[in-house]
């Protein structure tokens, strides 16, 4: 399956989730309908050693949502055209990153925990390993990007 070829890091987003506070702390959840797309999967990063970058693929049809559960991180998007870096931070305000975008995330603070949503089970057929790849996969579904304009 092909989704839209526009998907693009404007796209990409924070998600404000539902936060009660009171003097025992902090509730928040995510359920069916808080997200753009139905979730099959969790899974999660800690204990990320200092200077180690995690990521460095893009998917062809997996949407994904990006929680900070513990700590901090940052996330650096490509689309082929634009590229955005974001720092997740909070556990209720995750972000959304749509298919088709390359992804690298790094600067892991000590006992930071990375905990992903995704759409589906796992695939490696989904996976988009090298930048290459994942230039030539956009030509192929016909999206621009940044080499072909110069």
């Amino acid at each position: 399956m092909r989704w839209n070829v526009s998907f693009s890091v404007e796209e990409c987003r924070f998600i404000e989730l539902p936060q009660f506070a009171d003097r025992r702390g902090n509730l928040s959840f995510v359920q069916e309908g808080d997200v753009p797309f139905d979730f099959r999967r969790l899974y999660y990063l800690y204990d990320v050693p200092f200077g180690v970058e995690r990521a460095g693929h893009a998917h062809k049809d997996l949407h994904q949502l990006f929680f900070a559960f513990a700590g901090s991180y940052e996330l650096h998007l490509d689309d082929g055209l634009n590229t955005r870096t974001v720092v997740i931070n909070q556990p209720n305000r995750p972000f959304y990153v749509c298919p088709h975008i390359w992804r690298v995330v790094n600067n892991f603070t000590s006992g930071a925990v990375c905990a992903v949503l995704a759409s589906e089970t796992y695939s490696e057929s989904d996976y988009l390993r090298t930048y290459d790849s994942f230039l030539e996969f956009l030509r192929e579904i016909g999206k621009p990007i940044k080499s072909d304009l110069a």
